[in-house]
């Protein structure tokens, strides 16, 4: 009897210590959940995360941006250099500032992208949609790439869904779906909001995306991103240089800079090839950077919102 209690009690030990290390190995590598707001504020409208669909569309996106370090870190950065020119655009057009984060969710702020559907630039525009906004897309330019026009025919694109829906939201979701689809759900639906729809994954989880990267972008640390002043992409000012000339070499154009033809290249992706034809009576406006703000040593790095940084 008492060999088969001391048999118990050394079985419930070892059990017990193997538990407990295999407690302390689940703990070294358990991922946090981040926190969910109640509510939050954007575009104006205040939006409550109390109803179950809500709170669990937000909390899949934060999840999906806190653990997709890699391109959440890189959005930071970039919006260091590219959220000064697109804001105050974005605010002189009648818009709320929250868009800049269309622009984040579009292209995660990189300036050259271009998806399968052929969408292109910060705004994603496609070329039939932006021909319809104003912008010139051929073979000698590509104002999708322009980042000052691009931002405004975006937003022309956004007023107009505004005026039809008066949600900024809602917009926001025709953005991605288009304004026919959205006015077409609504009225099928019976209902008055994007928040309300039964949409396919991609425009569902498109405005959740928007919520989310702005609760992260307003206070980074408190989701797991730590960056100093020192490692954002810094801002670059520019010379505005007016051209109503056919430029036939542009490497001799930026030479007379002082920038390389790679550099022009860099601040203006809307030049479709090596040379510049200028239609009688049209001009363009190229962006030359200031030499100085190419290097860290001499930028004299701006931060755009003291939010983003530790230091």
């Amino acid at each position: 009897m008492r060999y088969y209690i001391i048999t118990i009690l050394i079985t419930l030990f070892i059990s017990s210590y193997s538990y407990s290390q295999n407690r302390s190995e689940y703990q070294s590598v358990v991922s946090s959940a981040p926190l969910i707001p109640y509510s939050l504020e954007w575009g104006g409208e205040k939006v409550s995360f109390d109803r179950f669909d809500m709170r669990e569309r937000l909390d899949r996106e934060i999840i999906s941006f806190c653990y997709g370090h890699t391109n959440t870190l890189l959005v930071i950065k970039r919006a260091n250099r590219y959220f000064p020119i697109i804001k105050p655009i974005i605010e002189e057009m009648g818009l709320p500032g929250d868009f800049v984060y269309l622009a984040v969710i579009e292209s995660s702020l990189n300036v050259r992208a271009f998806s399968p559907s052929k969408a292109a630039g910060l705004w994603q525009l496609l070329s039939s949609t932006a021909k319809e906004l104003g912008l010139e897309v051929n073979d000698n330019v590509d104002e999708r790439y322009n980042i000052i026009k691009s931002t405004r025919a975006a937003c022309k694109y956004l007023k107009s869904a505004y005026e039809k829906y008066g949600s900024w939201i809602t917009a926001a979701a025709s953005y991605n779906a288009g304004c026919n689809r959205i006015s077409k759900e609504l009225l099928q639906q019976n209902q008055n909001h994007a928040f309300d729809l039964w949409l396919n994954e991609e425009t569902s989880r498109y405005i959740f995306r928007l919520l989310a990267i702005k609760t992260i972008m307003e206070n980074p640390i408190k989701y797991g991103f730590a960056i100093r002043s020192s490692q954002l992409y810094p801002q670059i000012k520019f010379k505005e240089v007016e051209v109503s000339k056919d430029i036939l070499d542009l490497s001799k154009f930026a030479q007379s800079h002082g920038i390389t033809y790679s550099q022009l290249k860099e601040f203006n992706m809307w030049l479709k090839s090596s040379k510049l034809h200028v239609r009688e009576g049209n001009s363009y406006i190229l962006l030359v950077p200031v030499v100085d703000d190419l290097y860290y040593s001499s930028n004299g790095l701006c931060v755009f919102d003291k939010r983003w940084v530790i230091d």
